[in-house]
């Protein structure tokens, strides 16, 4: 659980500061305002990731997903797919602010781009496979439980006079 919240925190921390980048690069440069994809990188990195570790977190709290393989497939996949995203988004915000037009550049930026959004994907799906298997693990211990509780309701529910012992007297 540590482990999540300190990549949680990581994020944050590139989250914000991001946002100042942009901001002060955009001055730099005589940009200020102009679209590109730097002012959309401070809420991905809150979002995909802070947001998205604070959620698995509180997943891990409930259901204890992270002993599974499928887990650790997810957090490295996930997260390898998440820097590679970041780092094609800064490559590209900057030569777009730097005054080279996004389609003239390198096709390598969009397919490496596009391969961290497919591994983001793959991480995706791991985290629902160990969801899945969490969630099952939890129904099966819960499943006892219920039985034990049903049937004493029915023990309660049985009135006095028809129990062995007030049938003996």
């Amino acid at each position: 659980m540590k482990r999540l919240l300190n990549t949680a925190a990581v994020y944050m921390v590139l989250g914000l500061v991001s946002g100042v980048f942009y901001r002060e690069y955009t001055k730099l440069t005589g940009n200020l305002g102009e679209p590109s994809q730097l002012s959309t990188l401070h809420t991905h990195l809150l979002v995909l990731g802070m947001l998205m570790f604070l959620v698995v977190l509180a997943l891990e709290a409930t259901l204890h997903v992270s002993g599974r393989r499928s887990f650790t497939v997810f957090y490295w996949t996930y997260n390898v797919g998440l820097v590679i995203t970041i780092v094609m988004m800064v490559v590209r915000g900057v030569l777009t602010l730097d005054g080279a037009d996004p389609t003239q550049t390198t096709a390598a930026i969009p397919g490496i781009a596009g391969l961290g959004h497919m591994l983001l994907a793959v991480g995706l799906v791991a985290l629902f496979i160990a969801l899945r298997g969490a969630v099952g693990l939890a129904q099966a211990q819960a499943q006892p439980q219920a039985r034990v509780r049903s049937a004493d309701a029915a023990l309660e529910a049985t009135p006095a006079s028809t129990t062995p012992e007030a049938t003996q007297r």
